[in-house]
C-alpha cells in the first residue's frame, strides 16, 4: 500500500484524492456490511455515520444535536432528512443524492427542546416507517446507531423493531479506503505543522490556554474543518492526567504534554507529544524513556494477523503504574481506530482486549498511546502515534519528532557553559548539598558553640 500525502488542493496535472470515489467506496462498504446482517435498514443520527452514508455536512455545531437523520434501506439508496435550508443546499449541490428524491426537509426533537406534544417524534417515525413499507422492509429489524427515547417509542408505536445498528456502521468503517488513508495522513501533516509552531512558542510564562490558541490558529489557517480539542497539560497537572487544559502558567523545568484533535474533511487526529520546558529532571527523562519503549514495542508488533491482545500484552498492568485496576487506568495505555470519529474499531486496552481480541487487517488506521508517571510523583510522559496497517507491517503517519524527549524554550547559559538541560527544576537541588553529595560542617548552636 502506497501512502500518499499529496497537496490538499485539486489540480489537473496529478491524480490526487478522488472525492467521488471516496463517496462511492464508503457507501459500497456500508451496503456490503448491511448485507451480512439480518437488518432491513440502517437509521443514523450520529454525525459521522450520516457523513459516511450520505457525504453531507452542515457544520460541526450540529455534532451533538441529534437533529438530522439518514436511512439506508437494504437494496436501496440513502435518504437524508435535514434542516430545510440545508436540505435545499443538498438538492442543489449534492448530485449523488438525486435532488429532492433523497435530500428532504426533516427534523428531530432538538434533544427534547420541542414540546413533547408537538408531534415531532411521531412525524419522524412516520417518515421512516413509510420508507420501510415502500421498500418491503416493514417487518425487518431496523438498526439504529444512537437514539432518543421519544424517537424509540414513536418507532415502536409504528410497529418498527429497533435493534443496535452501531456495530454495522463501525464494522464498515473499520477498514479505510485509500482516499480515507490519504485524508487521515493529511490531517496528521497539519498537526505536524502545529507542533512545529508550538515547540517554538513553548517557554516559561505562557499559559496552557495560550498554547491551545497557537495550535488552533495553525490548524485553521491550514484549512482544518474543526479543532475538536487541544489537551494541554503541564507541571504537576501531568500526574494524574486530567484530560483538559487550564490557565496554568508554565514554569521552568515543567513537563508539558499535548493531544491535538482536529478534523480535515471529516477525518480526525489523536496525536500526543511531550516536551520538557527549559530542562528535564532525571525522573522525567526516565518516564519518557519508558513511555517510548512501550510505544516502540507495540509498533514493532503491528502487522496483519496480530491481535489487539498481542499488543496490550506488551503494556504494563494498571497496578504497575499506580492504579487499582484496568478500569481505573483506562485510556492511559490505550489504542483506538481513527477515521471520521474517534474512537473507532479496533480498541486496544487491557480492560477488554485480552478477553475479546480483534485481529489487525491491512487498511486499518489506529492510534497507539502510552503514558508513564515519573518517580518524582508529579511529572509524567504521554506519547501517541497513528499507524496504518500495511501488507507486511505498518507505517507511522505522525511525524513530529518523538524518539527522545525534546526540550523547548530558551537555552540558558552559566558563566562558561550552557546550563544543562538534564537537571532538577529546583535550583537548590543542583548544588552538591542539595544532591546529597556534600556533607555540611556542624552548625553552631544558639550559644555559638
Amino acid at each position: 500500500m502506497a501512502i500518499r500525502t499529496y497537496g490538499p488542493n485539486a489540480v489537473d496535472w496529478e491524480q490526487r484524492i478522488d472525492l467521488d470515489r471516496l463517496r462511492r467506496d464508503r457507501l459500497a462498504r456500508l451496503r456490503a456490511t448491511l448485507e451480512t446482517t439480518e437488518l432491513g435498514a440502517l437509521l443514523a443520527f450520529d454525525f459521522a455515520n450520516i457523513r459516511y452514508m450520505t457525504a453531507t455536512h452542515i457544520g460541526t455545531w450540529a455534532v451533538d444535536k441529534l437533529i438530522r437523520f439518514a436511512l439506508l434501506p437494504r437494496g436501496g439508496e440513502p435518504i437524508i432528512w435535514d434542516f430545510g435550508s440545508a436540505a435545499r443546499h443538498h438538492q442543489l449541490f449534492n448530485p449523488w443524492l438525486d435532488g429532492t428524491r433523497r435530500a428532504r426537509a426533516g427534523i428531530s426533537t432538538l434533544r427534547g427542546a420541542f414540546h413533547p406534544n408537538a408531534g415531532i417524534a411521531t412525524e419522524l417515525a412516520r417518515k421512516i416507517a413509510t420508507e420501510l413499507r415502500e421498500h418491503g422492509l416493514a417487518n425487518e429489524p431496523l438498526g439504529v446507531d444512537v437514539i432518543e427515547l421519544p424517537i424509540l417509542a414513536a418507532l415502536q408505536a409504528e410497529g418498527v423493531q429497533v435493534v443496535d445498528g452501531q456495530q454495522v456502521f463501525l464494522e464498515a468503517r473499520r477498514i479505510k479506503t485509500p482516499d480515507e488513508i490519504a485524508l487521515l495522513t493529511q490531517a496528521c501533516a497539519m498537526v505536524d505543522a502545529a507542533y512545529e509552531e508550538l515547540y517554538a512558542f513553548l517557554r516559561p510564562g505562557v499559559r496552557e490556554n495560550e498554547c491551545v490558541g497557537v495550535v488552533s490558529k495553525v490548524l485553521y489557517d491550514l484549512g482544518s474543518e474543526y479543532v475538536e480539542g487541544v489537551n494541554a497539560i503541564s507541571g504537576e497537572r501531568c500526574s494524574p492526567h486530567p484530560h483538559v487544559y487550564s490557565d496554568r502558567i508554565i514554569r521552568p523545568g515543567d513537563p508539558a504534554f499535548f493531544d491535538i484533535l482536529h478534523s480535515h474533511l471529516g477525518y480526525r487526529t489523536c496525536y500526543y507529544r511531550t516536551f520538557a520546558v527549559g530542562s528535564a529532571s532525571p525522573a522525567m527523562r526516565d518516564a519518557y524513556t519508558r513511555c517510548r519503549e512501550y510505544m516502540d514495542a507495540a509498533i514493532a508488533m503491528v502487522k496483519p494477523g496480530v491481535t489487539t491482545a498481542d499488543i496490550v500484552a506488551l503494556w504494563p498492568k494498571a497496578q504497575e503504574f499506580g492504579f487499582p485496576d484496568e478500569e481505573a487506568a483506562f485510556a492511559l495505555q490505550y489504542g483506538h481506530g481513527v477515521g471520521l470519529s474517534i474512537w473507532e474499531k479496533p480498541i486496544f486496552s487491557r480492560l477488554v482486549s485480552l478477553d475479546h481480541p480483534e485481529t489487525l487487517e491491512e487498511g486499518m488506521v489506529f492510534a497507539l498511546e502510552t503514558y508513564w508517571p515519573a518517580a518524582d510523583g508529579w511529572s509524567a510522559a504521554r506519547i501517541e502515534e497513528e499507524v496504518v496497517v500495511t501488507a507486511d507491517g505498518c507505517e507511522v503517519i505522525t511525524k513530529f519528532p518523538a524518539e527522545d524527549l525534546l526540550v523547548a524554550g530558551r537555552r540558558y547559559w552559566t558563566i562558561n557553559q550552557p546550563l544543562p538541560t538534564l537537571r532538577e527544576p529546583e535550583s537548590h537541588r543542583n548544588t552538591p548539598a542539595g544532591r546529597g553529595e556534600m556533607r555540611l560542617p556542624p552548625q553552631p548552636d544558639a550559644r555559638g558553640k
